[in-house]
């Protein structure tokens, strides 16, 4: 599955209310022009679980020492490219995860090198701020 099919620059509404406008079509992502990846939850991110351009993303982020995270649902993202194999993430409904291989922690926020994941939108300041630590520590 391609990503091409659900691209367009078109706001979206978070699940708090916020509206945001993307910038960059995902297709168009280099990974070397950015310290962080990030994968947003919500039903959206459903999307992205096969999607190969994510996928390959996920994979170069890993590749190039990216900080790379996910949270929600998102981080089946994460597990179905492959790198959250013998990986301690978190995420909300973590079956997918565990069925790829993670050791799921369990906890509202995980770190573990330099995968964060986080399990729901309740947490996200704390999610946040550990994407933040991260780059801030490279």
């Amino acid at each position: 599955m391609e990503s091409e099919q659900f691209e367009d620059l078109q706001e979206v509404k978070s699940i708090f209310g916020i509206t945001i406008k993307p910038d960059i079509l995902i297709s168009k992502i280099n990974i070397d022009n950015y310290d962080a990846i990030v994968f947003v939850g919500g039903g959206g991110a459903k999307e992205y679980f096969n999607d190969s351009i994510a996928h390959k993303i996920v994979k170069e982020s890993i590749a190039k020492g990216k900080v790379l995270a996910a949270i929600c649902i998102a981080p089946n993202i994460l597990a179905n490219a492959g790198v959250l194999k013998d990986k301690k993430p978190t995420c909300f409904y973590p079956k997918n995860i565990i069925e790829k291989g993670a050791i799921y922690s369990g906890k509202t926020v995980e770190q573990d090198g330099k995968i964060i994941t986080a399990e729901d939108p309740h947490v996200a300041q704390d999610f946040a701020k550990a994407i933040i630590a991260a780059v801030n520590t490279e």
